[in-house]
């Protein structure tokens, strides 16, 4: 759980960022292909393909594909639709899809996962819940499809993985950042702006912090950290994303945050989080299911 949890404070200074120094100023498809440009850069020196079964290239492109970059240009295009606190609220449902889907591509149904991704969800929305307005729902189901792919890329990776343990995370990972890119640089092509590309110093160096560290070495641990916990822990990091970016955006940019809330919904995501490694650390009694 510490990649995950180091990951998370990573991760929880982009937000700020990304809303301070790039939203509205450098066109998001350009950020989006720059970042994962970035980030294949980090990795393709440690790639190894003679050691990567041809199989596990083709999973490990695939979920890239998905994960970050299917991912990156739902995300982004919620952006056009619908307003920003109303895409954070939408994001709260990422636990549920990650409980969902590793009991389906387990062929089981364990109710405790599921029960702690509620449980999440439930902090997450006394945190950031607010009434939606307008027309929201092309939204909705833009950010919904976001999340759906971030879910399913930490769940397939960890079973693919699962099945391949005797292949060097570090030699195979650049295969997921190559998948990436065959979707984000074909999206900024036809969907994004030539005219407003990263033009200052600051622009360059955030976008040089985001695609290195952030999505670089950031989603590297933070899939390594998906493979070493339970579908029931993973579920629940992904919304503790929320209170610690806000911490650091009300700490660092001074924004607005209604701290009692801030507390309650942070309690009840660490509540779920610590009955999560409390029900993994038990000895369980020998079950019968698919693991690969």
């Amino acid at each position: 759980m510490a990649y995950l949890l180091g990951v998370t404070l990573l991760w929880s200074f982009s937000f700020s960022l990304i809303g301070v120094y790039l939203a509205g100023q450098v066109d998001s498809y350009f950020a989006a292909m720059t970042r994962v440009a970035l980030a294949c850069a980090v990795f393709l020196p440690f790639l190894r393909p003679a050691r990567v079964p041809p199989q596990l290239a083709a999973g490990l492109t695939a979920i890239g594909a998905v994960q970050l970059g299917l991912m990156y240009v739902c995300y982004y295009q919620s952006f056009v639709l619908i307003s920003v606190p109303e895409i954070l609220l939408f994001t709260i449902f990422t636990p549920i899809y990650i409980a969902l889907l590793d009991d389906m591509l387990a062929r089981r149904f364990s109710p405790f996962p599921l029960a702690m991704a509620l449980l999440a969800v439930v902090g997450a929305a006394m945190i950031r819940y607010q009434t939606p307005d307008g027309n929201f729902w092309s939204g909705f189901f833009m950010v919904q499809g976001a999340n759906l792919c971030f879910a399913l890329g930490q769940v397939a990776y960890r079973h693919l993985m699962r099945c391949d343990a005797s292949v060097s995370a570090l030699n195979a990972f650049g295969w997921f950042y190559i998948g990436a890119l065959l979707v984000v640089v074909p999206a900024w092509w036809w969907l994004g702006d030539p005219s407003r590309p990263a033009t200052t110093p600051l622009q360059w160096g955030v976008l040089l912090w985001l695609g290195v560290v952030a999505s670089g070495i950031g989603y590297f641990l933070w899939n390594q950290g998906a493979r070493r916990v339970s579908a029931a822990t993973l579920a629940v990091m992904n919304n503790l994303l929320i209170p610690a970016g806000l911490l650091v955006n009300l700490t660092l940019w001074n924004r607005d945050a209604e701290l009692d809330r801030l507390a309650l919904g942070g309690s009840v995501m660490l509540l779920a989080l610590l009955l999560s490694e409390w029900r993994r650390r038990r000895p369980l009694r020998p079950t019968v299911g698919r693991t690969c």
